[in-house]
C-alpha cells in the first residue's frame, strides 16, 4: 500500500471556477448631480452647465461610473445625458443609476462576454469565498449561463460544495 497522498479533485474532470478571476478590476465612483444645483434642489440650466464645463473628468479615467442624485431632485433626462457625454472620453463604463445598479450592469457585460467552451460538459464548481464582494447577482447569471453548457453546477470548496444543478439523465 501507498502512502502517496493524491489530490483526486486536481485529476478529475471537475473545473473550478473563481468570479474573482475574471470580475473587472477598476474603481467605482458615484457622481451625485445635486452637488451641481443650486441648494442642491433646483436645476438651473446656465450655472448647470457652468459648473459641469469646469468639472475636472479627468479624475474619472479608468474608472467606471454611476450618475444620479441622491437628494431626489426631479431632474430633466439632458442633465444626466450631459454628464455622461462630458465623462464618456475617460470612464470604462457609466450608468444612470446607484453603484449597486453599476455593479449589476457590469455583470451583465462579464456573462456576455463569458467564453464557456473550457465548461462544456463538465461538473463546475462555482467557489464561493472570495477577497472581494461579488455581488450575489454575479453567481446568478453565471449559474444561469452555465446551465446551458455544463454537466453540473456546484457552488463552494471542492471539500464542501453545495449542488446546485444537474443535468438530467436522457433515456
Amino acid at each position: 500500500m501507498s502512502n502517496e497522498i493524491k489530490n483526486r479533485v486536481s485529476q478529475s474532470s471537475i473545473k473550478t471556477l473563481d468570479l474573482e478571476e475574471f470580475y473587472p478590476k477598476g474603481k467605482r465612483e458615484f457622481i451625485d448631480l445635486s452637488q451641481w444645483l443650486e441648494n442642491g434642489l433646483v436645476l438651473r440650466e446656465k450655472e448647470f452647465r457652468k459648473k459641469i464645463e469646469s468639472h475636472k473628468w479627468t479624475s474619472y479615467k479608468d474608472k467606471y461610473v454611476a450618475i444620479g442624485c441622491l437628494n431626489n431632485a426631479i431632474l430633466p433626462s439632458w442633465a444626466s445625458l450631459l454628464v455622461a457625454s462630458n465623462l464618456e472620453p475617460f470612464a470604462i463604463k457609466i450608468i444612470h443609476g446607484s453603484l449597486k445598479e453599476l455593479e449589476n450592469n457590469i455583470i451583465v457585460d462579464l456573462i456576455r462576454t463569458f467564453d464557456t467552451n473550457p465548461y462544456k460538459d463538465k461538473p463546475v464548481i462555482i467557489k464561493g469565498c472570495s477577497d472581494n464582494s461579488i455581488p450575489e447577482n454575479a453567481y446568478v447569471q453565471l449559474i444561469i449561463l452555465l446551465k446551458t453548457v455544463s454537466k453540473s453546477l456546484f457552488y463552494g470548496e471542492a471539500c464542501s460544495s453545495v449542488p446546485i444543478w444537474k443535468r438530467s439523465k436522457i433515456s
